[in-house]
């Protein structure tokens, strides 16, 4: 495992600036992921430090090392770097052990590297057999294991679990995050699914138009997003139009306290005016109607997914707003149903209007 450093790196095609001044730091034996939307340059990000993109402007570090800048770059072979495709592409003639083993010297081989890395992801017992007598979450264990096997200095993992159904990629995901960990893999996790990353994750660094506009923790990321297009994108966002006066809000659903965003205007001074605040529909609960301290909606859509339940409602003045029902001993009230809902915890603020808002005024989530 090593260091990865990524400084001010740059890449066009032709007219198309695919990465505009990346930089990201990942530490030894840390797992970070890459969110961002279709486009928004984490798979050329992925291809620049795998090698196979070179570089227009920056450089690239692996454990010290300078593995690429424009003028120089160390061949893809020689970086030490696993890539994990999004289709395993396994050979299809190797058995699984000799698949993982494909590349290791002889010393590793007599070592039983191979049978090491697949009981790390769960396959023992399986190494005889052939990839066609996989299913596709054993296919996708046996990329990672073949990836792990070399033990290299950086694991990229180029959104490995697509194809899966959602149960099957719940649990991959999570037995590819212990098998890292206990290889102790510096590891790099492109994505474009907030579940994942926010669950898998060390940091989670999040991506729009070539750049990364914020990193940190997963917490951090979906607790205190820098601008409303992360908030939007890294979860469901609740936006309701406010009044701020200095750490507290008057909003539709009542008045909440209030933490002002990083690069608000406000910020380094009491907030003052209109603004809008961000809410994350757990932070809305639920009563009957009447009760003192809430507000009455009407129940418009009901999600039930069984483990939990997302209900979007409208006020009386038409604000439309979004709760999610964690109780599974609850029956979440039905279309037309009205209900009391009041505001849990702090709100986020931000200035009415930004050029890289894409997340309206809806309580439900934007798709990406």
């Amino acid at each position: 495992m090593a260091e990865l450093r990524i400084v001010d790196v740059r890449k066009a095609y032709g007219r198309v600036h695919a990465l505009t001044g990346v930089n990201l730091t990942v530490r030894s034996g840390m797992l970070i992921a890459v969110l961002g939307p279709s486009g928004s340059g984490k798979t050329t990000l992925l291809r620049c430090i795998a090698g196979f993109e070179t570089l227009d402007v920056g450089e690239i570090h692996v454990g010290g090392h300078r593995v690429a800048a424009p003028d120089a770059a160390t061949p893809p072979e020689r970086r030490r770097i696993a890539v994990v495709p999004q289709e395993g592409a396994l050979f299809p003639h190797l058995s699984v052990r000799d698949n993982v083993a494909y590349g290791l010297d002889r010393a590793a081989r007599r070592a039983g590297r191979a049978d090491a890395v697949l009981n790390l992801v769960g396959l023992a017992g399986l190494q005889d057999r052939m990839p066609h007598r996989l299913s596709g979450g054993q296919q996708q264990r046996v990329a990672v294991a073949r990836a792990l096997a070399p033990r290299p200095r950086v694991v990229l993992l180029d959104e490995p679990f697509n194809a899966l159904d959602a149960g099957l990629r719940a649990e991959l995901r999570q037995d590819v995050w212990q098998a890292l960990r206990a290889d102790g893999a510096t590891a790099v996790l492109v994505t474009h699914d907030q579940a994942e990353a926010l669950s898998m994750a060390d940091e989670v660094a999040v991506m729009r138009d070539g750049r990364i506009v914020q990193s940190g923790p997963p917490e951090l990321v979906y607790g205190s997003p820098v601008d409303p297009w992360v908030a939007g994108f890294v979860g469901e966002a609740v936006w309701l139009p406010a009044t701020v006066d200095g750490s507290r809000a008057r909003t539709p659903l009542g008045t909440v306290p209030v933490t002002p965003v990083a690069g608000d205007p406000a910020v380094g001074g009491p907030a003052v005016g209109p603004m809008r605040v961000l809410l994350r529909p757990e932070q809305i609960t639920l009563a009957p109607p009447g009760v003192p301290g809430t507000v009455t909606a009407t129940v418009v859509q009901r999600d039930f997914y069984g483990h939990d339940a997302m209900l979007s409602m409208r006020l009386g003045d038409g604000t439309p707003v979004a709760a999610r029902i964690f109780d599974p001993a609850t029956v979440p009230p039905a279309v037309g149903d009205e209900v009391g809902v009041r505001v849990r915890g702090t709100a986020r603020t931000f200035p009415s209007h930004n050029c890289h808002d894409r997340s309206g005024q809806s309580g439900r989530p934007s798709a990406e």
